[in-house]
C-alpha cells in the first residue's frame, strides 16, 4: 500500500478551489469574497463566497485544513480504536443556491482524513461526492448530472457508481419526512479499500469533474422566466435543505462539534427559506411533479 501523502492532497484541494471559483466567477459575472481564517485549535482555511450575484443568490466554496489533539465523538463512533487520537482533516466543500427556481441547488465535497491507532498505525480515508437538488425537475438535466457522476468513477471499477449512487440516495434522505432531499448523485465515505494513490486519483476525478457536471445545467436554466409562485415554492423546498444539514449531515455535525468556524460551516444555508404547516402541492401541478417524478429513487441512466 502506498504511503499517505497529505501534502499532495492539500495542494490539489487548494488548486481545485481556485479552479472552481474561477469558473463560477465567469459564469456569474461577480467576484467571490475571499476570507482566509485561522482556527485557534489548529489549522485554518479559505472561504470563497458570493451573495446577491447575477446568477447565484448565494454560493460558497470552502477549503479547510484543520487538526486537533483528540478526535471528537462524531468521527470516532464508527471506527474503533481512534477515539481521542490526534487527527487532521482537509477538504473542499461547496453549495450553490441559484436565484432562478428552475436552476437547481448543488452540493459537492471532497475530503481527506487521517489519524492513527494507539500503537501508531496510520488510519486514513477519503470521502466526498455531489448531489443535485432541483425545485422544478428537468429530466435532461438530471440524466446529464448522473451520467457525469458515473463517468467520474468508471475508470476505477464498474461497481463503484451503482454503489455510490445508492449510498447517496440513502444518505441524502430526510428520515423524519420519508423524503429524498433531491435527485441524488454519488456519495462515499471511509474510502481506503484501494491503495492511497488509487484512492486519491479517484477522488481527484470526482472533484475535477464537478464543473462539467453542473455548469451546463446552470447555464441552461439561469435565464428561464419565473414569477413569485416559483420563488415561493423554491423557498419552501429550501427548508428541506436546512433541515437535512442541521439534523443529519455528518460534515456539519463534525465541524460544529470539533470547534470549527461557524461562518464557514453554515455558509451552505440558503439565503431565503420558508416553512408552512402541513402544506402539499395540488395534484397535477409542476410543484407536485417534483414529488411524484423526481424525488423517488430511480435509475436515471436506465
Amino acid at each position: 500500500m502506498t504511503t499517505p501523502n497529505p501534502e499532495a492532497v492539500k495542494a490539489w484541494l487548494v488548486d481545485l478551489q481556485e479552479r472552481i471559483v474561477a469558473a463560477l466567477e465567469e459564469a456569474d459575472g461577480t467576484p467571490f469574497l475571499r476570507d482566509a481564517w485561522q482556527r485557534p485549535e489548529g489549522g485554518g482555511g479559505i472561504s470563497r463566497l458570493v451573495e446577491e450575484g447575477n446568477v447565484l443568490e448565494r454560493g460558497g466554496c470552502n477549503f479547510s485544513h484543520v487538526m486537533g489533539a483528540k478526535l471528537p465523538p462524531s468521527a470516532a463512533a464508527h471506527r474503533p480504536g481512534i477515539g481521542g487520537r490526534a487527527w487532521e482533516a482537509m477538504g473542499v466543500s461547496l453549495v450553490l443556491h441559484p436565484r432562478n427556481p428552475y436552476a437547481p441547488t448543488v452540493h459537492m465535497n471532497v475530503r481527506f482524513f487521517s489519524t492513527s491507532t494507539e500503537d501508531g498505525t496510520p488510519v486514513w480515508w477519503f470521502g466526498g461526492g455531489m448531489d443535485l437538488t432541483p425545485y422544478y425537475g428537468n429530466e435532461a438535466d438530471v440524466r446529464h448530472f448522473h451520467r457525469s457522476c458515473r463517468e467520474m468513477v468508471a475508470p476505477f471499477g464498474d461497481e463503484l457508481h451503482p454503489r455510490f449512487k445508492q449510498w447517496c440516495d440513502e444518505y441524502f434522505y430526510l428520515k423524519h419526512r420519508q423524503e429524498a432531499r433531491g435527485v441524488g448523485g454519488i456519495f462515499f465515505d471511509d474510502f481506503n479499500e484501494r491503495d492511497f494513490d488509487t484512492s486519491f486519483a479517484m477522488v481527484q476525478s470526482v472533484g475535477d469533474g464537478f464543473i462539467g457536471a453542473y455548469l451546463p445545467i446552470l447555464q441552461n436554466r439561469k435565464d428561464t422566466p419565473y414569477g413569485e409562485r416559483e420563488r415561493d415554492f423554491q423557498a419552501y423546498r429550501r427548508g428541506r435543505y436546512v433541515e437535512f444539514n442541521l439534523v443529519f449531515d455528518r460534515g456539519t455535525l463534525f465541524g460544529l462539534q470539533s470547534g470549527g468556524r461557524t461562518e464557514a460551516i453554515l455558509m451552505s444555508m440558503p439565503p431565503v427559506v420558508k416553512w408552512r404547516y402541513d402544506w402539499h402541492p395540488a395534484d397535477g401541478t409542476p410543484e407536485a411533479a417534483l414529488y411524484t417524478d423526481f424525488l423517488p429513487h430511480r435509475d436515471w441512466l436506465a
